[in-house]
């Protein structure tokens, strides 16, 4: 039971970090600090990617409208621009892709520490801060998804590398950032970088669970199990928040946030 209380507490992080520009890992590498899952070192970091497919799903489901390219009415109908939209995230997907089966291993060894999380997080949060400052005075070029060229959804795409290369980026601070430095509105640099999220993490998913293997224990799929529902039920709540949030704000809270997390992980890491 305590362990599930603890599974429990890492998807309401999940899910709430997932989809703010706060870093998910890096709130997790803190969060295991205080609380620790009593499980293999292999299943936590299997469980720390896999639990985001939870919160992948809450996309799926508030945003099926937008990704889904059929629709049954009278006859079978395929909406080509959903279509077009999928070309462009897998575009989008191909630099992360690349990086990430090549180097996945050398990455996780090199950087999946404490203190490139933290250089990440001061590092972004500086850059949210600086990019809403540029762009408070000008005019966003792309206002809507149909806008987004195959050249912008790759120069986005760059910009999340950083985040496969460098734990405590955000993937989705990542994203964001670069998309707002490229000219693309709040909302729409927010949904793109939650449509990407899905392939993105269900690759992901993929590939740490084949590493680990298929030979679960029963408390280790409970644990991922309930892991994975509560950040489901918890990014349906915070992605409504955030959309409604981002139309009459901008994003220099979460810059600010992010520096003052920075801070205190190297705190911690420093003088714990």
């Amino acid at each position: 039971m305590i362990e599930i209380l603890k599974a429990i507490l890492f998807g309401v992080v999940e899910g709430i970090t997932e989809w703010l520009p706060i870093s998910s890992t890096g709130h997790m590498i803190l969060l295991n600090e205080f609380v620790t899952l009593n499980v293999s070192e292999e299943f936590w970091e299997m469980f720390l990617v896999v639990i985001q497919l939870g919160a992948i799903l809450a996309v799926v489901l508030l945003f099926w409208s937008k990704i889904f390219p059929f629709r049954f009415r009278e006859k079978p109908v395929v909406q080509k621009d959903i279509f077009v939209l999928w070309f462009k995230i897998l575009v989008a997907c191909i630099p992360a892709a690349v990086i990430g089966l090549a180097f996945d291993d050398v990455l996780d060894a090199l950087f999946y520490n404490p203190w490139c999380v933290a250089i990440a997080l001061i590092v972004f949060g500086i850059a949210f801060i600086v990019i809403e400052n540029r762009n408070k005075k000008m005019t966003p070029a792309i206002t809507e998804l149909s806008q987004i060229t195959y050249q912008t959804a790759l120069m986005i795409g760059v910009f999340q590398l950083l985040a496969a290369v460098f734990p405590g980026t955000s993937r989705s601070g990542a994203t964001i950032v670069g998309a707002l430095l490229i000219g693309v509105s709040r909302t729409v640099a927010a949904e793109f970088t939650f449509f990407l999220a899905i392939p993105v993490m269900l690759g992901a998913s993929l590939l740490k669970v084949v590493k680990f293997g298929f030979s679960f224990t029963g408390e280790e799929i409970m644990i991922l199990a309930v892991g994975m529902i509560v950040a489901f039920v918890v990014s349906v709540l915070v992605i409504r928040f955030l959309m409604g949030y981002i139309k009459k704000h901008d994003f220099k809270v979460f810059g600010w946030y992010r520096i003052a997390l920075g801070i205190a992980v190297l705190a911690w890491f420093t003088f714990a």
